[in-house]
């Protein structure tokens, strides 16, 4: 996956005010230059800190945000009070931002000066009452932000500026993202129909199909010398079964493997598309289902939805972009079936052929089996199991009158015997805060049966990112219980049908 954070940056915008004349404002820039200078230097961000002018009226901090609406390589803006910044002249700026905003409550000093404190100290040093005038206008103008406390130096401030850089880059791809639908849904499913034109006014994301067919145009178009040489490749990153190796039975098996995978790539390149969805009804003149080229894509940071489940694909492309960099991955999901040994309850998960190989640090087997589904040749997939630790699943459902994301953190855990007759990538996992809690509780939120698993992504930052794009979160976890959850649902039902209709 190439970085998405390669161009991309987040402004840095100090608020303060004329009154305290050139000598302090000039500390002010000074300050502000060395806490975004600490950020960068730390390397714990993702994306690059640009420090801007410091802010002192109206019309500067209205024409700031619009430029950085207007900037494609501006992600956000991390917003502090060095001195008092009296909020009105907030306003204008606050009701034009359409970017994410972090409101940074720190300070240029970790501890007072005990010895040598004065009042021109204290008139440098305002932020604990200046953020907070600042906030309030913010609350009253219901501006969506995240909050960070504390001092820079401090590891755990800077891991939550990150974790908010990185949700600001899943908004900004949701916005730039365009999916191709090779064909439709799997007939007569609900959960995987959704609004594709509210999708496009919530998210940002165009969700237009094509004919699989001109897949397959391009997919027979490939030559035979770049077919050899991918399959040069899997030789080197897999455990290759013999008879899909150069001499074995099976062998044209997997050059068409790679040349669905070389295909696939190419047409998502040309047309510029980050996320697709495939249908195993609708296959045209492909022989294989696409198993193998679907799990190569998504690791490369493709967001891909099975069976035409366009909204798990623009699930796991957020994903792929919030947890650029950091180990783990994510992943196309379904639950499949439980393991209901009282007091040991488990979910396995899988899919057909399409689970992303992000979610294990093993070595991954390429094989060949019959599907048994499709009517196409035996596809070949890499079959591997998630790595045992914490993780989210994350269903996105079109409510009718809104979106609802559901989400559960979960832990996966080694097999407790192998699967030798289950050749799919899989993960086993046990939910929070029971099995029995968070089943009875995705149920009655309508959470779908495709997710999104994200082992990288924090249940934090899917928080963040529901609040940044305003859509509904139905989140089960390690304190949530089935009476608190009901009343949860019909509270944010109230307050979602609210905000839509206001």
């Amino acid at each position: 996956m190439q970085n998405p954070y390669a161009s991309s940056y987040v402004w840095f915008l100090t608020g303060s005010q004329d009154l305290y004349g050139p000598e302090v404002l000039d500390q002010v820039a000074q300050n502000s230059a060395e806490i975004v200078a600490a950020l960068n230097a730390s390397g714990d961000l993702a994306a690059e800190v640009v420090a801007q002018p410091t802010l002192k009226d109206r019309d500067a901090i209205r024409r700031t945000m619009l430029a950085a609406n207007a900037d494609e390589n501006c992600l956000g803006v991390i917003v502090w009070m060095h001195t008092f910044s009296p909020a009105k002249m907030w306003i204008q700026g606050l009701n034009a931002l359409d970017k994410p905003m972090l409101h940074l409550h720190t300070q240029a000093n970790v501890g007072i000066p005990w010895e040598s404190i004065d009042m021109d100290f204290m008139n440098l040093n305002q932020a604990a009452h200046g953020d907070r005038e600042f906030a309030y206008m913010a609350t009253r103008l219901g501006t969506k932000r995240a909050v960070v406390v504390g001092h820079v130096s401090d590891a755990r401030v800077r891991r939550e500026i990150d974790d908010w850089v990185r949700v600001a880059a899943g908004r900004a791809a949701l916005r730039s993202m365009r999916l191709a639908r090779f064909g439709d849904n799997m007939r007569n499913v609900a959960v995987t129909e959704g609004d594709k034109t509210e999708a496009e006014a919530v998210f940002g994301v165009s969700v237009n199909t094509w004919g699989v067919n001109e897949l397959v145009e391009v997919v027979d178009a490939v030559s035979d010398a770049a077919v050899g040489a991918l399959v040069a490749e899997y030789e080197t990153l897999y455990d290759v079964v013999p008879e899909l190796r150069r001499g074995g039975d099976r062998h044209e098996s997997l050059r068409y493997g790679a040349r669905l995978e070389l295909g696939l790539r190419a047409f998502l390149e040309g047309g510029g598309f980050t996320a697709f969805t495939t249908n195993f009804e609708d296959l045209g003149g492909l022989r294989q289902l696409p198993g193998l080229a679907v799990q190569r894509l998504m690791a490369d940071g493709y967001g891909f939805g099975a069976e035409g489940d366009w909204k798990t694909a623009v699930l796991v492309r957020a994903a792929k972009v919030m947890g650029f960099g950091r180990p783990g991955g994510a992943s196309l999901m379904e639950d499949y079936t439980y393991h209901l040994d009282p007091g040991n309850e488990l979910i396995l998960g899988a899919h057909m052929l399409e689970v992303c190989p992000t979610l294990s640090s093993a070595k991954a087997r390429l094989e060949i089996h019959p599907l048994g589904i499709g009517d196409r040749e035996d596809p070949v997939r890499l079959v591997f199991t998630a790595d045992p630790g914490p993780a989210v699943v994350v269903s996105l459902a079109d409510m009718g009158d809104r979106f609802r994301l559901t989400a559960n953190t979960v832990t996966n855990v080694d097999l407790p015997h192998d699967m030798p007759r289950l050749p799919v990538g899989r993960a086993l996992w046990a939910s929070e805060p029971d099995f029995a809690t968070a089943t009875t509780c995705w149920l009655l939120a309508g959470g779908a049966h495709h997710t999104c698993m994200s082992t990288n992504v924090s249940i934090d930052m899917w928080r963040a990112l529901a609040d940044a794009t305003g859509v509904e979160l139905a989140e089960i976890g390690p304190d949530t219980s089935v009476a608190g959850f009901r009343r949860e649902l019909r509270a944010s039902a109230a307050y979602h049908r609210f905000v839509t209709n206001f």
